[in-house]
């Protein structure tokens, strides 16, 4: 959406948010981790995109008010998507921990194949 891997997820959170329906799970860590990543990456405060999606009925004009308002270049954007999926680095010892935590979190410790914390999140919501 407008070139950003993660806006989508963090329009629905933002909705169920908003509507008092986000999952106790994702409470804690609402416009942190991940969002927090988008919304530093698009020089946005949590409560300015609250507002923004407040203010709109459809994702469509989400993404219009970011493609109007939040100006990077594709190349900031494929970063941005880089450093999502590529999340932890390999030579991050505590987000490699943090990493191991979640797996054992979600029942999926023994899974080699979950590497970052996109891999979990698939995983978790039965996508992998």
């Amino acid at each position: 959406m407008c070139g950003w891997a993660y806006l989508p997820r963090l329009i629905d959170k933002v909705r169920l948010h908003l509507a008092g329906k986000l999952h106790s799970d994702y409470q804690a860590n609402f416009g942190k981790g991940f969002d927090g990543l988008w919304l530093e990456r698009a020089g946005l405060t949590l409560e300015q995109f609250v507002d923004v999606v407040r203010g709109t009925i459809t994702d469509g004009q989400v993404a219009d008010w970011v493609a109007k308002n939040v100006r990077k270049t594709e190349a900031e954007k494929r970063a941005h998507a880089e450093r999502l999926f590529g999340s932890p680095p390999p030579d991050d010892t505590a987000a490699q921990e943090r990493l191991k935590m979640r797996k054992e979190q979600a029942g999926i410790a023994h899974r080699e194949d979950i590497k970052t914390f996109v891999d979990v999140i698939d995983a978790d919501e039965k996508r992998l």
